[in-house]
């Protein structure tokens, strides 16, 4: 769990040194309207995380909200992490989505595809089910995608491919299987990947050993097989942490590695 934690941290201080820049909005009646739906939609709110969310003040002033630099009345995200809420996700054009170590429960939305602009979509931690829509492979914005410790079934959607931008994918402990798909070789500007515990079989994609971008590579705790190659150490220079125990493969560490871990 503690791994986890490192993990949305890392995630949550990466992100928070991006730009951020305006949803695409109609006005700002919009932006309010979208905020009491989502509102509406959670039925308990132990922590009252909420409580500010009324027309007495303005919605930029609400908890957890945060509207643009340039255009300071227009919402870009919305950050409720750890507030203890229960109830459905109701995305309305966001651009940064943190709703990690909740209990929101249902399906992940498919609906997320209108979030065009959407870079940043953290889910960690939560009670979704379901599978991962094919839908958010037309997020083409995105660029951090954390979906782990939830209750999901099915495969990794080779959709996930089509998300080229992006630099983390958390998929970890969140019951998937089937193999890896080869879709994920075009994630190209992928620095940490974390599909820890699961029941993922097969092979890992050789391409994905090409990715020299990876500074977090885990793997742990599935059923998958192959060979490790022996030059792994120089496929990721900027190799920080790996870990491929408790799976199936066979062959010993490369030295590539440890001298890796050494420079």
């Amino acid at each position: 769990m503690a791994n986890y934690r490192i993990i949305i941290l890392c995630m949550i201080l990466w992100f928070f040194h991006s730009a951020n820049t305006p949803v695409t909005c109609s006005n700002n009646k919009t932006d309010l309207l979208a905020l009491l739906s989502f509102k509406a939609a959670i039925y308990d709110d132990p922590r009252g995380a909420l409580n500010s969310w009324n027309e007495t003040v303005h919605f930029c002033s609400w908890k957890g909200i945060l509207c643009g630099s340039r255009h300071r009345t227009r919402v870009v995200s919305i950050n409720l992490m750890s507030q203890g809420l229960v109830g459905s996700i109701s995305p309305h054009r966001l651009e940064y989505i943190e709703f990690s170590n909740n209990s929101f429960d249902g399906s992940i939305p498919r609906n997320l595809s209108q979030c065009r602009n959407l870079y940043y979509l953290n889910l960690i931690d939560n009670d979704l089910t379901g599978i991962i829509p094919p839908e958010l492979g037309s997020l083409l914005e995105l660029e951090a995608l954390g979906l782990s410790e939830n209750k999901l079934l099915g495969t990794i959607s080779p959709f996930i491919g089509n998300l080229t931008r992006l630099v983390l994918l958390s998929l970890a402990n969140c019951g998937l299987q089937g193999e890896v798909p080869q879709a994920l070789v075009h994630l190209q500007s992928l620095e940490l990947l974390n599909l820890d515990e699961n029941s993922l079989t097969g092979s890992i994609p050789s391409g994905l050993y090409n990715i020299s971008t990876f500074s977090i590579f885990t793997v742990r705790s599935n059923q998958l097989r192959g060979t490790i190659p022996s030059d792994l150490g120089f496929k990721f220079p900027k190799l920080r942490h790996l870990d491929l125990g408790d799976n199936l493969f066979s062959g010993v560490i490369p030295v590539s590695i440890v001298k890796c871990f050494h420079a």
